[in-house]
């Protein structure tokens, strides 16, 4: 056991050095181009994890050093940011731990640890270096759905913006596929912000419209009725063959709905309706 400490206040001693080494290695191993900034990181991380590991080795305590485990949030943080794959950081794990293990064994050898105290510290190892892979993928994970609903949502918005043309008349051009979450994200987001203008007619035009199903056309229906409810003219502008089809197919009933073939034609007739006299 005297050996083993001495050998744990080796890695604590000499994690500066020990450090480096390991980081020169994955990068020469791997034949990486980081910034130096990435370098630093990663052996500010690696002098943090060695510390560590000689202190747990001494007490005799399972654990992972926080450092860790920030750093491959941040890892996963940049893929993700980057719009990388999770390989880019898994594939660096093999060779880094295998430069690792080369390392501290050499050293473990000329503290003259026995087998068995070997495998203990090649255990310990494993296990942080365990920890810092499965803590890397799940923040991936998290984060990748977190930016992909984030993603999702700003393309709802731009795919369905409310754009006043005149006081109390606004349209509201239907843009792209709009699936389930669009549609969702019209009844969260559209309908407030049409009642917080003062919409009093909303001109909704599906000329921009690339697919629809007839569940979405049945949503997209009760989002009208919905605003009528709220005293808003509603007029639907822009309704291809294809779309027409949709909608008979959810079983909705368009023969009470005003609609126009284009915007324009929607503007001049509500002009003309304006200019009309009593």
């Amino acid at each position: 056991m005297d050996k083993l400490k001495s050998c744990a206040d080796y890695f604590k001693e000499n994690s500066e050095y020990l450090a480096e080494e390991i980081v020169e290695g994955v990068i020469s191993r791997m034949e990486l181009k980081i910034s130096e900034h990435e370098k630093s990181q990663a052996l500010n991380m690696y002098i943090n994890l060695l510390d560590f590991l000689g202190q747990s080795i001494k007490d005799e305590k399972d654990g992972v050093p926080v450092s860790l485990i920030e750093w491959s949030k941040e890892n996963a943080a940049s893929i993700v940011s980057d719009k990388n794959g999770i390989s880019d950081i898994i594939t660096r794990y093999p060779p880094t731990r295998d430069i690792f293990i080369e390392i501290i064994t050499g050293i473990s050898i000329e503290c003259g640890l026995s087998l068995k105290e070997l495998a203990f510290v090649i255990k310990r190892i494993n296990g942080i270096l365990d920890a810092s892979l499965n803590e890397t993928v799940f923040a991936f994970e998290r984060l990748s759905a977190e930016y992909k609903s984030e993603a999702q949502r700003e393309i709802a918005r731009l795919s369905a913006p409310v754009v006043p043309v005149k006081e109390g008349i606004a349209i509201l051009p239907l843009i792209g596929n709009i699936d389930s979450f669009r549609a969702g994200y019209i009844m969260e987001s559209v309908i407030p912000e049409i009642e917080s203008k003062g919409i009093d007619i909303l001109i909704a035009d599906f000329s921009g419209i690339f697919t629809i199903d007839s569940y979405v056309a049945s949503n997209l229906h009760q989002i009208g009725q919905m605003l009528r409810l709220m005293g808003v003219r509603v007029i639907t502008t822009g309704l291809r063959p294809d779309i027409v089809q949709s909608v008979t197919k959810s079983g909705i009933n368009m023969s009470s709905s005003e609609i126009y073939s284009t915007v324009k034609q929607a503007l001049s007739s509500l002009e003309q309706s304006t200019n009309t006299p009593d």
